[in-house]
């Protein structure tokens, strides 16, 4: 998936090189009314009904709207590389929730009409899990004094930037290939081909080797 750059001072991190990396910032009222962050949330939008139209088997609108999502994750990360005025530290969050609420969406719904074994599955959302309670509670690490529960959900006070490792991008690139040709095997006739259980093999070795 595409990634946004975002230069900041930052107060400290975790360097652990087989972890997601956070950087922090000061207090900041964070600009959200970008337009990165609209085309995130219009592929947030898009999540449900692409999963909807997987689960009827309706395989060749859901290949349509999912390279259209697809579209929006590559457009949203060029505006935000391109114009300084459109980087945000929601962005650098909400664009990797965005991808991964659509490919759990996609892992799930896939493994309802048997195209991608349950087990998998089972692995890759229980990782999802860890992963988002980590940052909630990162977050409240962090989050400045007063704590309230309005200012921990408010995604204008921003206070902390993900960026991936090389190991975490390399398995997100992995998860994306296998939904896309997961969910293009129907339409285009390659059901349980070797080339996807490979897939599924090299994902569960990333995760290994994270650990």
């Amino acid at each position: 998936m595409v990634k946004r750059n975002f230069s900041s001072t930052t107060a400290g991190g975790v360097d652990d090189e087989k972890t997601p990396k956070l950087a922090f910032s000061e207090r900041v009222k964070d600009n959200i009314m970008t337009i990165p962050n609209g085309l995130c949330i219009l592929r947030i939008g898009l999540t449900p009904i692409i999963g909807y139209l997987v689960v009827q088997n309706q395989f060749m609108p859901a290949c349509a709207l999912f390279a259209f999502a697809g579209m929006t994750d590559l457009l949203d990360g060029f505006i935000a590389r391109r114009y300084e005025s459109q980087r945000s530290l929601l962005g650098t969050m909400l664009d990797p929730v965005a991808d991964k609420l659509l490919v759990s969406t996609l892992f799930i719904t896939l493994t309802c009409v048997n195209l991608i074994p349950l087990a998998l599955t089972s692995v890759v959302l229980l990782r999802d899990i860890l992963l988002v309670g980590g940052g909630f509670y990162r977050r409240y690490q962090i989050l400045e004094p007063p704590f309230t529960f309005k200012r921990f959900f408010d995604p204008s006070v921003s206070s902390v930037r993900v960026v991936p490792t090389l190991t975490s991008k390399i398995n997100t690139a992995l998860q994306l290939s296998l939904v896309t040709f997961s969910l293009a095997s129907p339409v285009f006739n390659f059901v349980g081909h070797p080339a996807l259980i490979v897939l599924g093999f090299a994902i569960l070795f990333t995760y290994i080797y994270i650990i």
